[in-house]
């Protein structure tokens, strides 16, 4: 099953996370907790958002995904209610196998971090993400030592 957009994401799920405590130590360990996210598309598939909730972590997100036509591209903006400022975003697409993978730069904890998404797994009522750090200012394809650092398992909740 190919995707080029966000429309699997539309409505409402239940969201099983797994992260490590610290984003670019490995042998940190896990946690595990729930969350829930509803998401709606807008300007007819072109543009997704979406707020997941993480009752136990006391926060929420909000993720903005825009499709830019002249680059074929899609930007996916996050931010969350600790903060209330825009991350900055990570751009890709979809293949045609249908997983999609978006990468940009951000930091953690001071330092400067390259940060892949990718979703994966994608069916009517299931979807994985998940998220990986590279450490430093590393380039896309130069060998970065990724860790893949939260899972994201989507349900359905509306049929």
């Amino acid at each position: 099953m190919t995707h080029d957009g966000f429309d699997f994401l539309d409505g409402a799920w239940t969201v099983r996370n797994r992260r490590l405590v610290d984003f670019l130590d490995p042998d940190s360990g896990w946690e595990e907790f729930d969350g829930h996210t509803t998401g709606r598309l807008f300007w007819d598939g072109r543009a997704h958002v979406d707020e997941i909730v993480f009752p136990s972590k006391g926060f929420r997100g909000l993720t903005l995904r825009l499709y830019e036509p002249e680059t074929g591209e899609w930007t996916l903006n996050w931010s969350d209610s600790r903060t209330g400022t825009l991350c900055p975003p990570v751009r890709g697409r979809f293949a045609e196998d249908g997983t999609g993978v978006f990468e940009g730069t951000d930091g953690y904890a001071g330092r400067p971090v390259r940060v892949r998404f990718r979703w994966s797994g994608i069916g009517p009522d299931t979807a994985r993400w998940e998220q990986a750090f590279a450490p430093g200012d590393a380039g896309p394809g130069d060998g970065a030592r990724w860790v893949t650092n939260w899972v994201m398992e989507f349900d359905r909740t509306d049929g």
